[in-house]
């Protein structure tokens, strides 16, 4: 018979040597437990004292059956075991190969140290087939925005050389909003991937973020109001440690979104502080967003109304943008209906500083219209 190798060799031989040992140690243990019983009671001495040929013979023919025993019981514990363990082995390699679809079988699952080992193993195998799956997409979405003012830029620079167009300033005015698109297409997943990376660097520093919203309030309030949708304010003085930049983009982002898909009226931010909880939320009157939206809107390329979106100069990372802003300072992102109707995006803060870290009327700021 053909002795397993690795593993299932030691098991073999070990069960085999405990099996020989254990004999030993039962036949010379009972042959000592007599000999002292005879000195305590010398008359429970027989005639012929000590190990006699027949003794050794009975301990070499119960060794014989028992080791035979031994063998079989290893080969069988040494085969549930290593029939999962092979499996494993197997699937690795054909992940390191590339595929990735590969998974163990778990064999005999009364083993149960071996079986988590192979359901984690498994476990891991599927979150990379999803990685892989999910970057396949992201380079796919990627280069599909990418593509679409690519072609513009060269249509039009082409068109220009070949004298179809003239290059006057409303044609140089387009192609600049082309790369403007692009500059911001890059720049948004620049900064997703530095945040999902855990590399997004932030200057954080105490600041008042009602100032922050007012200011922005002011800068964008003209353009919004022209197009229909006045900025109302609703804000309490909250001093917070964050990086206002980021949070300035975050904020323009979300005012931005609700241009895009609000159906007109006002755009209300507000600003408040639940116990150690900094609110920053942006209301629109639009129609809000549907269950199966609401589950994935802040997921990279996902857009509402593609169309709208498109009119519009959306990529579908605004919202991706702002929650990587957001977790990057341990905070999150939420959306929930809006009290009076539309998209509500609400923006958590939490602050691990002293109560006078964070200053705050006791009495909102009245609501007022930009």
């Amino acid at each position: 018979m053909k002795l397993p190798v690795g593993l299932g060799r030691q098991i073999l031989l070990a069960m085999s040597a405990i099996t020989v040992v254990a004999g030993l140690i039962v036949f010379f243990g009972t042959y000592l437990a007599y000999t002292v019983m005879i000195a305590f009671y010398p008359r429970l001495e027989s005639d012929d004292g000590g190990l006699t040929l027949t003794d050794l013979a009975i301990l070499g023919a119960a060794i014989l059956v028992t080791l035979p025993i031994a063998v079989f019981v290893a080969l069988r514990l040494a085969r549930r075991i290593l029939e999962p363990l092979e499996t494993l082995a197997l699937s690795a390699r054909r992940i390191a190969d590339g595929d990735l679809s590969a998974r163990a079988e778990p064999g005999d699952r009364s083993l149960g140290e071996t079986a988590e080992l192979v359901d984690d193993f498994n476990t891991m195998a599927q979150r990379l087939q999803d990685m892989a799956a999910d970057m396949a997409l992201w380079n796919a979405t990627i280069a599909h925005e990418l593509r679409t003012p690519l072609t513009i830029l060269k249509g039009r620079l082409q068109g220009m050389i070949d004298g179809v167009f003239e290059p006057d300033e409303r044609s140089l005015r387009g192609l600049v909003l082309q790369v403007d698109s692009l500059a911001r297409l890059v720049e948004d997943l620049r900064t997703v991937t530095l945040a999902d990376s855990g590399h997004l660097d932030l200057h954080r520093e105490d600041v008042n973020l009602a100032v922050v919203v007012a200011e922005l309030a002011e800068f964008a309030g003209p353009d919004l109001a022209a197009a229909g949708f006045p900025v109302r304010l609703d804000l309490a003085d909250v001093i917070v440690r964050v990086d206002a930049t980021r949070i300035r983009q975050a904020l323009l982002a979300l005012v931005t979104n609700a241009r895009r898909h609000g159906a007109g009226g006002a755009i209300t931010i507000s600003l408040g502080v639940s116990e150690r909880t900094v609110l920053l939320g942006v209301a629109d009157h639009g129609p809000g967003l549907t269950p199966e939206l609401a589950a994935r809107v802040f997921d990279p390329f996902v857009r509402g109304d593609r169309e709208r979106s498109r009119e519009v100069g959306g990529n579908g990372l605004g919202l991706s943008v702002v929650r990587a802003i957001v977790e990057a300072h341990g905070g999150n992102l939420r959306y929930r209906p809006a009290p009076g109707g539309g998209a509500l995006f609400e923006i958590a803060l939490t602050t691990s500083g002293s109560p006078d870290r964070v200053a705050r009327r006791d009495a909102a700021s009245p609501v007022r219209t930009v």
